[in-house]
């Protein structure tokens, strides 16, 4: 009989192997640690079938219905200003005048002379009918009479030219001259400006050119008045496309009737390209993971995590093409911290 079976130590290296591995494969239960994790607490919101506006945005500046820099026609010293800074205006209202006496007197001399010459025509009128005078003295005079009507409508136009009016109405600037001072015809006096339609020129790629059009309304923001939209419509679409930039230049018309927008002004512009009937879900919802996007749907009080695939995005909210159904209920708080299986705790949307 053998004294003793002598075994290999590479069996028993296979056995320590064999026991190894059925330690890390085989099913172990949960931890009495994980047993007690408590639910993780999240909030979740439904996945809703809406519309969903597909807007093109641009940005513009902000410009004056119509825009002038006032100067005087001729040199002269000012003698009158009848105008404040920022006034509102009409039309053909005085704003400056000038230095005018010798265009003044020779207004009037030309108006004595020329009623003077009137009635001169007058009586040899008369006298022409009863054949009391020539033909000739007659049409001497009528050419005396035109002449001196005509040298009349120079001077007027002369003695107008010293009188600077506003073109239109709107609202003037601040004032560059005094009382007293030398004007000459490049010397700006004010601005005016027609504040009450503001246009916007902006421009958009080409690709958006078959979904916009005249009349086709538009909103505008500004940082002056966050909380506020004001609402226009395109007026023109420019005839050119830009071969560098392959885009090309629109104008809106917005108006403006209490003239808190102002020339230079920098607008946000929206305009709405289309309408879909979109599957939409809170941004924040997303959870990136590389180059996907994913999110976490609770059934059965479990966190379970689905890939989705975002279309269309809009401040807030997201486009969902695939990935999850109406009536889901992501979650939008807490997500981060999930891990997929989680038990979760439902809190109150505040």
């Amino acid at each position: 009989m053998a004294k003793g079976l002598k075994l290999s130590p590479i069996f028993f290296a296979a056995l320590v192997m064999l026991a190894l591995t059925a330690y890390l494969y085989w099913p172990h239960p949960e931890t009495k640690a994980e047993q007690s994790r408590p639910p993780s607490p999240v909030r979740i919101d439904e996945v809703v079938r809406q519309p969903f506006a597909v807007v093109i945005e641009a940005l513009g500046t902000a410009k004056a219905n119509e825009s002038v820099s006032l100067t005087a026609l001729n040199s002269g010293i000012v003698s009158q200003i009848e105008f404040d800074d920022g006034e509102l205006v009409q039309k053909g209202q005085m704003l400056l005048q000038l230095n005018a006496r010798e265009e003044q007197a020779k207004v009037h001399e030309l108006e004595v002379n020329l009623q003077e010459a009137r009635r001169q025509l007058y009586r040899l009128t008369n006298l022409a009918k009863e054949n009391a005078t020539s033909q000739q003295l007659l049409d001497e005079q009528k050419a005396r009479v035109n002449v001196l009507e005509a040298q009349l409508e120079v001077a007027e136009a002369q003695l107008a030219e010293l009188t600077v009016k506003a073109p239109f109405a709107g609202r003037l600037g601040i004032r560059q001259v005094s009382v007293g001072a030398l004007v000459r015809p490049a010397d700006v006096i004010t601005t005016l400006d027609d504040l009450h339609l503001i246009k916007v020129d902006f421009s958009i790629a080409e690709s958006h050119l078959p979904s916009i059009a005249v009349n086709q309304m538009i909103s505008a923001s500004s940082v002056a008045y966050p909380d506020k939209i004001f609402k226009g419509k395109i007026s023109t679409i420019d005839t050119r496309v830009d071969p560098v930039t392959r885009a090309i230049q629109v104008r809106a018309l917005i108006e403006n009737p209490k003239l808190e927008l102002y020339p230079g002004m920098l607008l946000q512009l929206h305009i709405q390209k289309a309408m879909l009937d979109a599957l939409v879900i809170p941004e924040k919802a997303l959870i990136p993971v590389e180059d996907k996007q994913f999110v976490f749907v609770v059934e059965d009080g479990k966190a379970i995590r689905k890939e989705v695939k975002v279309g269309r995005r809009k401040p807030g909210i997201a486009q969902i093409l695939e990935g999850i159904d109406a009536g889901d209920k992501v979650v939008v708080e807490g997500g981060l911290r999930l891990q997929p299986g989680a038990v979760v705790n439902v809190l109150p949307n505040s």
